[in-house]
């Protein structure tokens, strides 16, 4: 579990830091005051089993505890964006199994798998052509990068489910994994990433509140629908084409 986290911005994009550094005392003093809402941010829980380990064998990824034996530290992590299997520096496709509840819901063929949270939907996620969803709403989400197929688009499952994803039989080499970008390791067939929403969100501090901090990064910081505004229709007395047909130009006249 963690203490409530209030997020200043002194990097660059800042989606996910709301508070300016600049009046930091003061804004401090607001949330100490009680001041303020929280957001939980749903986090993933990987567990990286190898083959022929104890933990493969352990029904559901809800029941593997980081006491475990056999258990090492970058083996079990707790993620806050997102889980990428990919292909690495292998020239052929990834070619992996992807698992939902125990279910074998289809083979992935092309560059890798984004699992992530509803806070990593706006990072990795949507650059891969997820959609954005609200880090309030209880999910994971499933986005394919770069598929060899014109139908395989991202999905949305319920926070809880157990996602498994293992390397094909019939791949051609193994895979990597990577866990918020970090802790890269490489897993072969027989090996299994096991991902479910973990049991601790992120408590972050909100500068307004849930609704506007979120619209307002999307606006800030990725442009959300910026575009030249339409211009409104002209009104009868101003058109051109109804002044000709009344006979009020200056041709008529």
């Amino acid at each position: 579990s963690m203490p409530p986290v209030m997020a200043f911005n002194m990097g660059s994009l800042g989606f996910l830091t709301p508070f300016s550094f600049q009046d930091f005392k003061g804004q401090v003093t607001q949330v100490l005051e009680g001041n303020a809402g929280l957001l939980l941010r749903y986090r993933l829980k990987c567990v990286i089993c190898r083959k022929d380990s104890q933990m493969s064998k352990i029904p559901h990824v809800k029941q593997i505890q980081r006491s475990h034996s056999t258990i090492q530290s970058k083996t079990h992590m707790l993620v806050f964006n997102e889980v990428v299997v990919d292909r690495g520096q292998s020239p052929y496709l990834c070619n992996i199994d992807l698992y939902v509840e125990g279910k074998l819901v289809t083979t992935v063929q092309g560059d890798g798998l984004i699992i992530s949270t509803p806070t990593g939907s706006t990072a990795y996620a949507v650059a891969a052509g997820a959609s954005m969803v609200h880090p309030n709403v209880p999910a994971i989400v499933i986005t394919p990068i770069c598929p060899h197929s014109l139908s395989f688009r991202p999905v949305v499952v319920p926070a809880g489910v157990e996602i498994k994803i293992m390397v094909s039989p019939e791949a051609r080499n193994s895979a990597w994994v990577s866990l918020d970008g970090r802790n890269r390791q490489e897993i072969f067939e027989g090996d299994s990433v096991r991902i479910t929403t973990a049991q601790y969100p992120v408590p972050s501090v909100c500068a307004k509140d849930q609704m506007d901090d979120w619209f307002e990064s999307l606006a800030e910081c990725l442009h959300w629908n910026v575009r030249k505004p339409q211009k409104p229709m002209p009104t009868l007395i101003d058109s051109p084409s109804t002044n000709s047909l009344t006979g009020n130009s200056d041709s008529s006249s």
